[in-house]
């Protein structure tokens, strides 16, 4: 609970200075750097990645401490290009992207599924024909919790495989009927 409470000050700390150094007109990136090392020994945090971009421009990217043991990442430092799981953070990030897309007009949140991927198919004909982009971020297409989550975890199916395999996965409870906690159909939200 104590490690806790350490990386949530850490986070609380970087959310009160990143607006002071974006904000300024030449933002003094060796403070950051400092700011961010003294961070990773104080807290003995074992390694992280930031980038900054300001105007669509990568501005800042660096990385610091060391990559997880697993087999995953191997041995050795973090860099900028260091993968990170992220967990279900992604799901706000999907949620925001689909909801740009919507306040731009490219798309609906009623839009059906279908006309963004046509070949996407639940294991229920009505519930594909149903299925609208705003059902996708609900958790509300009939799955139960994490149903569909053996057909990307662990396995080196791409996207696309995993979308097309959901179909033979029956419903487990009516079409919008109840809740159940969903990775699969983010997954479709990402690829509209």
């Amino acid at each position: 609970l104590l490690s806790m409470y350490k990386y949530a000050s850490l986070l609380i700390g970087w959310l009160f200075l990143a607006p002071a150094l974006l904000a300024q007109d030449k933002a003094d990136y060796k403070a950051l750097d400092n700011y961010i090392q003294n961070a990773v020994r104080e807290y003995d945090l074992p390694g992280l990645a930031i980038a900054i971009v300001k105007d669509d421009e990568v501005v800042f990217e660096k990385g610091y401490g060391k990559r997880n043991l697993g087999k995953l990442l191997g041995r050795g430092n973090v860099d900028e290009n260091t993968p990170f799981a992220i967990a279900s953070q992604s799901k706000a990030y999907t949620a925001a992207a689909l909801a740009m897309l919507v306040d731009e007009g490219k798309l609906s949140w009623d839009d059906y599924v279908a006309d963004h991927l046509p070949d996407f198919r639940l294991h229920s004909d009505a519930a594909t024909a149903m299925l609208r982009v705003r059902d996708l971020l609900c958790h509300r297409v009939g799955l139960n919790t994490f149903d569909g989550d053996l057909l990307w975890y662990g396995t080196d199916y791409r996207r696309e495989e995993v979308l097309r395999r959901i179909r033979y996965l029956p419903l487990q409870q009516p079409f919008r009927a109840s809740f159940g906690y969903q990775n699969v159909m983010f997954l479709a939200g990402g690829q509209i």
